[in-house]
């Protein structure tokens, strides 16, 4: 997932495998210095730290076409790996290397005219990338309070699992990036599978075609913070519009166009059938049904040259013919963005991105168990129950909510008094 998103955006900035510029649009260089620094030999670096509990991973990527593009002392890994255990990527053999990485993000944060924050690509089902990437956000988020803290997290799916503990190591670390992170993309197996069966007639899809997919979005997501466009949007900016409370900053990705091969020639690219495919359930990106709850917040973000007024219309048509999925105390809850450098994959395109409170079906899923071995307490597994719970049901309360602003101060000063009190 990571290697492909950087593959993806290197492609849109026509940056080649070796760091070189290969390009001839000024447009590709304007803001190329968000994900790239340019070096000493002219060659652009990704601004990027690879992160892992066992060095075959870093040699793969090593051995991968785009292997040479990332500066050779971002790769940081230790020996034994995790052993998909949560508590080892967070305790031990994680906290042994967690420094190395902080001193490495620390120089590469200084070399930064303006930081506005941090993306991390990890999964919640292994070992590394829930105990190690959590970890991680917690320590950011004591260094840089202030920097908006981001995360592309592969939560596991029933459906299609590799591993028996992936739920714990899942619950443990959605407990932590509830505290620690200030929005998160969840992504899971399951959804992608289906897209590619479903939607893309793949009859047997590669982890190639999933995370091919994966960084459409990302790409999609970032492309306003890369590119000139007529409604531009940033990390802040998402913060700002997508998160009614801070707690509820788990979100549901989308793309469009998504098209099987054979079927390319016939489809019709509009603003209005992008529309239309990016709120359909079945291209949702997390194994969960947006119709089975309501939208808190929606951002789409269009890439290509489209009518400011055909979007306008087509949005304010959708709002009002599905207003029955929308809650009606957040008032004008659909931000749109619009990016005038198209896709190398479509013309025209779009990404969705979805704060809905149908994501309590990706949190009802996990279940508690005990990693005491390595050390842990056995209050923690209860906490992180408890906030989990307690964010499910913040969802459910706000799903059937109808409540003005002024009722809404006056229940949480309410809360807040109760609260006072009772320490």
């Amino acid at each position: 997932m990571f290697l492909k998103f950087w593959e993806t955006i290197a492609n849109e900035h026509s940056i080649g495998p070796d760091g070189q510029y290969i390009g001839n649009d000024p447009l590709q260089l304007e803001k190329i210095g968000v994900y790239f620094r340019e070096a000493s030999n002219n060659n652009y670096v990704p601004r990027a730290v690879l992160v892992d509990l066992e060095p075959g991973t870093m040699d793969a990527v090593r051995g991968t076409k785009y292997g040479y593009l990332f500066h050779p002392d971002y790769f940081i890994f230790g020996q034994s790996g995790a052993g998909n255990n949560w508590a080892k990527g967070h305790y031990t053999e994680g906290a042994e290397i967690v420094d190395r990485v902080l001193e490495v993000m620390r120089k590469e944060a200084e070399r930064c005219d303006c930081l506005q924050g941090f993306q991390m690509a990890h999964s919640l089902g292994g070992g590394t990338g829930s105990g190690l990437g959590t970890l991680l956000t917690a320590k950011i988020q004591d260094e840089y309070p202030d920097r908006i803290m981001t995360t592309f997290s592969v939560v596991p799916s029933p459906v299609v699992s590799e591993v028996v503990i992936e739920p714990y190591n899942a619950i443990l670390s959605i407990h932590q990036l509830i505290e620690n992170c200030d929005q998160t993309y969840c992504i899971d197996n399951e959804a992608l599978y289906n897209i590619c069966f479903r939607t893309l007639k793949q009859k047997s899809p590669s982890y190639y075609n999933l995370n091919h997919i994966i960084s459409l979005v990302m790409s999609g997501i970032t492309c306003c913070f890369r590119f000139p466009g007529q409604l531009n949007s940033d990390l802040r900016k998402l913060a700002v519009n997508m998160i009614p409370f801070p707690r509820l900053h788990f979100f549901v990705p989308g793309y469009a166009p998504l098209t099987a091969a054979e079927s390319v020639a016939f489809r019709n690219l509009t603003v209005k059938d992008l529309t239309k495919q990016m709120f359909d359930p079945a291209n949702v990106m997390a194994a969960c049904d947006p119709t089975h709850g309501r939208f808190l917040t929606v951002a789409t973000i269009f890439r290509g040259r489209v009518s400011m007024k055909e979007l306008d219309e087509t949005m304010f048509n959708v709002q009002n013919s599905n207003s029955s999925y929308f809650v009606e105390w957040i008032p004008n809850n659909m931000k749109t963005a619009v990016c005038n450098i198209p896709s190398p994959d479509s013309p025209l395109s779009a990404t969705f991105v979805a704060n809905t409170t149908a994501i309590q079906e990706l949190f009802i899923r996990p279940f508690l168990h005990w990693y005491l071995g390595e050390g842990m307490d056995e209050q923690e597994f209860e906490e992180s129950h408890s906030n989990l719970r307690d964010l499910i049901d913040e969802y459910q309360q706000y799903e059937t909510a109808n409540i003005g602003y002024d009722e809404f101060e006056e229940e949480e000063e309410e809360k807040t008094k109760s609260e006072v009190e009772e320490v």
